[in-house]
């Protein structure tokens, strides 16, 4: 209806070139935007000690680990597949959780890498992004279209074209939104489980909740679904898409394991 079969093509296309590459390189790109570095295993050896184990538990080959120097508390794990995972937390977040509750994240973190998280979430990108293409090639033909596209289609089939222009990308996005929280949710769960503990991940969110309202983390909107708790929690409007499920929720469903 938008753009027809040929424009769903082209849409698809440079959807999935744009995503494919953001997932074959995600690694470097979101490791290069946060400054990130290589964790020296001299100087972090409790965190290698806790990442080891858990890729042991999880079958899972070791991950490269990075460290961001920023005080905010927050982490996230990338990578195209298990064998090239990066696990990375920033300063911040070693000071404020204690042993168990930082194996909760990072078992969290591998989660998502044995749950295979970034690929599922650069399919519903990619399907979404063609989505939002169409209804922007739309919304261009339309504008440029003028009186002639308006008399091919009829009055009421022209309201109802743009109707789907306005309507078809919001529901991409939700869709995409709702795959975001599912993955999270999962990875809670895999992460309780790999750490044998729920309540030290449902402990480490809640205080990792409370730090991002005092510290927050200079991150992109673009990557904010990659953290384990969303680093825009303050921004109103940031938030009012989220990406990431209600921290209450998931720390429920944690003590509901433990019970």
């Amino acid at each position: 209806m938008l753009g027809g079969a040929k424009g769903a093509e082209i849409a698809f296309i440079i959807a999935f070139v744009m995503n494919i590459t953001s997932y074959w390189f995600s690694d470097k790109i979101v490791l290069a935007m946060y400054r990130a570095k290589p964790a020296d295993e001299s100087a972090y050896p409790d965190l290698y000690r806790v990442v080891r184990s858990l890729t042991q538990e999880a079958g899972l080959p070791m991950p490269k680990v990075y460290i961001i120097p920023q005080s905010a508390a927050n982490a996230f794990a990338t990578g195209r597949n298990p064998k090239h995972a990066v696990v990375c937390v920033t300063s911040g977040i070693l000071e404020i959780l204690n042993y168990e509750e930082l194996k909760g994240v990072l078992a969290h973190e591998l989660g998502h890498v044995k749950n295979r998280d970034i690929l599922i979430m650069t399919v519903a990108a990619t399907v979404a992004g063609a989505i939002m293409m169409l209804a922007n090639m739309a919304r261009w033909a339309a504008i440029f279209g003028g009186s002639r596209s308006r008399d091919r289609q009829g009055g009421g089939n022209a309201i109802g074209f743009l109707v789907a222009i306005i309507i078809a990308p919001i529901a991409a996005m939700l869709v995409q939104l709702a795959i975001s929280r599912s993955r999270e949710y999962a990875a809670d769960k895999q992460g309780a489980l790999l750490a044998h503990s729920p309540s030290g991940l449902a402990r480490a969110l809640g205080k990792l909740n409370e730090a991002s309202k005092v510290r927050r983390l200079n991150a992109s909107p673009q990557t904010a679904h990659m953290f384990i708790v969303n680093p825009l929690s303050g921004d109103f409007f940031a938030t009012l898409f989220s990406t990431h499920p209600p921290i209450r929720e998931r720390i429920k469903r944690l003590e509901e394991m433990v019970a």
